[in-house]
């Protein structure tokens, strides 16, 4: 049977994580690699004599603080199908890239903590999905460990965040009285064994029996299985069944217990996601100025950058703008247009990714993820087609919190940093803002987190000593209006001007109140705290 994009769209699920940071995120993405057999053991990488270090956390500072915060992506093949598992960034500082991430996901996983329940960052996440009408999977995580009364984390997730939940499994216990969960729909019961979590794998626990012999095996003591029995009656009457259109639609979520540590609930989310998950979508899209829709199954390849990542491998001055292709059968060496610029690109080695891994990818199809090479040529937003003429809707830079100025000790550095915050900022890092007058560039992020990963990189990638000053301006807002209307603004605060790195007119302001006030004084330019990228 020859590879379409007929037979093969249709075979793909993309979907990311999101997560609370700790709710045991990266442990789970772990896993899933683990049962969907493409690696051995978790936490592991053999690779360059380091035995053990996390497969989806690459770069240093990740690797000291133990937090995820760059996407990545990882692709496997599992039961059939093909899953392209997007990595966000648990920390709240990096939602950004988390928001353009979701841009590419068709469904997400939201990990929630057992003894937490919905922590705040999960439930900015979870405002990103909606505002996408993702569909969502709940995978309530480390049931191993003390937890919250499982009936309250459901009315937990039907109040704060309006979704019908609908468990799939229950658990029996928590904590040490763990024993397992029953599938309501088969009454199978999946016994949970305590095992080293350092072990290596096999896969390990007892398969599954009817919950009548569970008492038999030693499993449940027979006080056990009457309050699992009770509590599967009522949330027959107390949850809604499973719908699978109410879940595409956003408005219902499947619900799986486990402890991702211990590789347990994983085989059954990783079925749920191939079972429930929808296919690459039909997305709308411009085609020379017309409003039109892109199919996966389109002839004609198609796709958008999400995300560019430089210095993956640090011996290479690499650049990777990852694309999410839409429609198409993608070969390696095609010829891809990008629609703003009107370049041409050859495809020469397009790479699929396997955390810091990656092998050269010969063919692709919708809903795939490539990583193409290049210098500078493609950015976070830029649409790419085989005919140069679809545009994609952009994905929203978002107005930083905090502004700071950036200067390198070494003076003679000055045209080396200039360099690396413009790569930088390609990449969606931070943004760059070049005051009009004066020689500082300021570099905005929502986020502390985001300037010490910046320095961290700035010194150990380009080998730069920098030093991040408060800045006199306390928020930046991008211009809006008729060309003569920002240039008559600008003229009168010409010590408050500044541009993006796309060489957009900004205004930076010395307060709320200050933007506020100007932004009445002229009401024919808008002051904006979005940006569309691409």
């Amino acid at each position: 049977m020859s590879n379409t994009p007929e037979t093969e769209a249709p075979r793909r699920r993309t979907f990311a994580i999101i997560s609370h940071p700790d709710a045991g995120k990266t442990t789970l993405t772990e896993h899933l690699l683990l049962a969907g057999g493409s690696i051995r053991a978790a936490g592991q990488v053999r690779a360059r004599g380091e035995n053990r270090r996390t497969r989806s956390d690459w770069m240093k500072i990740e690797k000291e603080r133990g937090i995820s915060v760059s996407s990545s992506v990882m692709t496997f093949e599992h039961d059939g199908k093909m899953f392209n598992l997007l990595d966000t960034p648990g920390h709240e500082d990096f939602s950004e890239d988390t928001y353009r991430t979701l841009t590419a996901a068709d469904a997400a996983i939201m990990v929630l903590d057992a003894a937490k329940g919905i922590e705040p960052q999960t439930l900015k996440l979870f405002e990103v999905c909606r505002l996408r009408d993702i569909p969502i999977i709940t995978f309530i995580n480390k049931m191993d460990r003390e937890a919250e009364d499982s009936l309250a984390l459901l009315d937990e997730v039907a109040s704060k965040l309006q979704l019908d939940p609908s468990p799939l499994y229950w658990p029996a216990g928590s904590g040490n009285r763990f024993r397992g969960m029953i599938e309501l729909k088969t009454g199978l019961f999946y016994p949970f064994t305590k095992r080293d979590s350092g072990a290596e794998y096999d896969q390990g626990h007892d398969d599954p029996v009817p919950v009548d012999e569970a008492v038999a095996k030693g499993w449940l003591s027979a006080s056990e299985l009457t309050e699992l029995k009770d509590n599967a009656e009522l949330l027959e009457g107390g949850f809604k069944a499973f719908d699978e259109a109410a879940f595409l639609e956003g408005h219902m979520t499947p619900v799986i217990f486990g402890s991702a540590l211990r590789h347990y609930g994983v085989n059954q989310l990783l079925a749920a996601i191939g079972g429930f998950a929808p296919p690459p979508k039909v997305v709308k899209v411009s085609k020379a100025g017309v409003d039109t829709v892109v199919n996966p199954i389109d002839k004609e390849v198609t796709g958008f950058v999400f995300k560019v990542q430089a210095n993956m491998d640090p011996n290479h001055r690499d650049r990777i703008a990852m694309l999410k292709l839409t429609s198409g059968k993608f070969q390696r060496g095609m010829k891809l247009k990008v629609q703003n610029t009107g370049k041409q690109l050859s495809v020469n080695a397009p790479i699929m990714f396997f955390a810091s891994d990656r092998e050269l990818a010969e063919d692709a199809f919708g809903g795939d993820v490539i990583g193409i090479p290049n210098h500078g040529v493609l950015r976070v937003g830029d649409s790419l087609s085989e005919s140069g003429t679809i545009r994609f809707a952009g994905l929203p830079n978002f107005a930083p919190e905090i502004l700071q100025r950036v200067r390198v000790k070494d003076p003679l550095k000055a045209k080396h940093l200039k360099k690396a915050l413009e790569s930088l900022a390609e990449e969606g890092v931070t943004q760059l803002f070049r005051p009009s007058i004066g020689s500082d560039f300021i570099v905005g992020a929502v986020g502390q987190l985001q300037f010490e990963v910046m320095a961290d990189r700035l010194a150990n990638e380009y080998g730069l000593d920098c030093v991040f000053e408060p800045s006199p301006y306390a928020e930046a807002r991008w211009l809006g209006g008729t060309a003569e209307k920002v240039e008559d603004f600008a003229g009168k605060y010409r010590a408050q001007m500044g541009s993006d790195i796309d060489d957009a007119p900004v205004f930076l302001g010395k307060s709320g109140w200050e933007i506020n006030y100007v932004s009445e004084r002229f009401p024919d330019v808008s002051f904006q705290r979005t940006k569309e990228r691409g």
